[in-house]
């Protein structure tokens, strides 16, 4: 992508009602007025709040709300040029239950309260497959605590991805440390009891794995 075109997607950012950026500052200060607030002033009603986390040009975030409208839908990712695509389309559609963060993900407990989600999707993330980088790993045991730390007790998690490496990696974590695993698959278009809201949405990266040939996994867990 070209810089003057990231530099428009990011004057279109600013102006769009869905997409907050707050600054880091602002984040670690504890500013951030929307912080236990996302019901109340953001969404305006009381429905469960479901988060895409590296949710890249928002498609996966998109089509969930658009399957689900009584659940409001935020997409965070520090890729703003990226998530511009579905944050504009939201607005075409008039999606009132969408959102977009631009922020890291290290920071979602400055930007969510404590029981204020009640899903998280993660949709093919890097699986930092050097060992220098298992920090940055979104599946790895820090960063399941913070997402713990913001979820409802109950709160469920999904991890879709293309990388055998990420799957087998986060089974034997979650295996390891005593979470829930609900359901795991190796392919799940292979199987035909495999939840519909995974096997229903496709992103345009999926649809080339797909082509390809290469399986997609899929884990839907809690965090104990």
């Amino acid at each position: 992508m070209g810089s003057k075109n990231k530099l428009k997607r990011f004057r279109e950012n600013e102006k769009f009602e869905n997409v907050i950026q707050p600054s880091r500052e602002e984040l670690t200060d504890e500013q951030f007025d929307l912080k236990g607030n996302w019901s109340r002033d953001f969404f305006k009603n009381d429905h469960p709040i479901v988060l895409e986390l590296g949710c890249g040009k928002g498609e996966y975030t998109v089509e969930l709300a658009r399957q689900n409208p009584d659940k409001n839908f935020i997409g965070v990712d520090i890729k703003g040029a990226r998530f511009w695509r579905g944050a504009k389309t939201a607005i075409e559609e008039g999606l009132e239950n969408v959102a977009f963060v631009r922020t890291q993900i290290e920071l979602i407990e400055h930007v969510f309260a404590a029981g204020e989600v009640s899903e998280i999707w993660i949709t093919f993330p890097d699986p930092q497959i050097k060992y220098k980088r298992t920090k940055h790993r979104l599946t790895n045991a820090e960063f399941l605590q913070r997402y713990k730390n913001v979820m409802k007790e109950d709160g469920v998690m999904h991890l879709k991805t293309d990388s055998e490496f990420m799957h087998g990696y986060t089974l034997g974590l979650l295996h390891g440390e005593g979470h829930e695993v609900m359901y795991a698959h190796h392919d799940i278009y292979s199987n035909e009891y495999s939840p519909k809201e995974v096997t229903g949405i496709q992103t345009f990266y999926e649809k080339q794995y797909l082509e390809k040939g290469k399986p997609i996994t899929y884990i839907q867990f809690k965090i104990k």
